[in-house]
């Protein structure tokens, strides 16, 4: 496993992480673990940082679940909010790593899960009902603001579609009723963040720059001069990786939101008095 070099990279106080699996490249020699794990993240200054890079075996919770662990060993903290598309293993492992972290489902992969139980002539219509669903503009407008009212209000529309297409199209509405809860995690986050944060595009983009370099590659020769291309590739494209705009009210609801999942206030306990431990006396009646 590598990390950044230097250290600032560190450890840092996160926000989010989004994690998911490069593809499996076939021109590669056989190794025993041919798959790359890498999460990138931001900071709670907005900053993007390239976490690490490791081999592993499959997409499995067990490969995840040490990626995971052996961040927690070399001094991650918990991150606010983990990204990830629908595969089983990383979301077991990140619930078993990280219990106290929020986890939002990529909302662009759910689309495409959620389209493909939808015949072509009403793939138009759905889609627009689907994104309309976390189409948040007019409930900020009434004056919501991020937090639990607003997570509850869009699990409403979500009820509200199920109702309007779910004998049209039960498969599909199924589809998007499956772990709901976690579609709308990023809702809690900073308004500014929202459409950065509810899909794994963040590291998507990264993969047709890692499938470039490696298909002019007739052949590497073995697993090692795979890590290092795929570490120089994406160590070169995390210094263009845009941050995130943090103002002072998007600060305070990070520090909020820490606190809450991850620092809760240890709870006071009453103190004990003469009074609680005074035995009870007793009045009887003599004759």
């Amino acid at each position: 496993m590598s990390s950044l070099p230097g250290p600032s990279v560190a450890w840092t106080t996160w926000s989010w992480i989004t994690c998911s699996w490069t593809p499996r490249c076939s021109r590669c020699t056989p190794a025993p673990a041919p798959n790359r794990c890498w999460p990138p993240g931001i900071t709670t200054t907005g900053a993007p940082v390239f976490v690490a890079l490791a081999a592993g075996g499959s997409e499995s919770r067990d490969a995840w679940g040490d990626f995971l662990d052996e961040l927690t060993k070399r001094g991650l903290r918990p991150p606010l909010l983990v990204i990830c598309d629908g595969a089983a293993g990383l979301i077991n492992a990140a619930e078993s790593s990280l219990p106290r972290s929020l986890r939002q489902r990529c909302l662009i992969h759910r689309c495409r899960n959620y389209l493909a139980k939808v015949p072509a002539e009403a793939q138009q219509e759905m889609r627009d009902a689907y994104w309309a669903i976390f189409d948040t503009e007019d409930l900020l407008a009434a004056g919501m603001s991020p937090g639990p009212d607003l997570v509850a209000a869009v699990q409403r529309r979500i009820d509200a579609f199920a109702a309007q297409y779910g004998r049209a199209f039960p498969s599909a509405v199924k589809c998007l009723l499956s772990d709901r809860e976690q579609l709308t995690s990023y809702l809690r986050f900073p308004v500014e963040h929202h459409r950065r944060i509810r899909h794994s595009n963040f590291i998507e983009r990264t993969f047709g720059e890692t499938r470039r370099r490696v298909k002019v590659i007739g052949r590497l020769p073995g697993e090692a001069s795979c890590l290092n291309l795929v570490w120089a590739v994406l160590d070169r494209a995390s210094r263009g990786w845009r941050g995130m705009t943090m103002t002072p009210t998007g600060t305070r609801l990070l520090a909020d939101l820490r606190r809450q999942l991850l620092g809760p206030p240890t709870p006071i306990r009453r103190p004990k008095t003469d009074t609680d431990t005074a035995p009870t006396e007793t009045v009887g009646a003599v004759a």
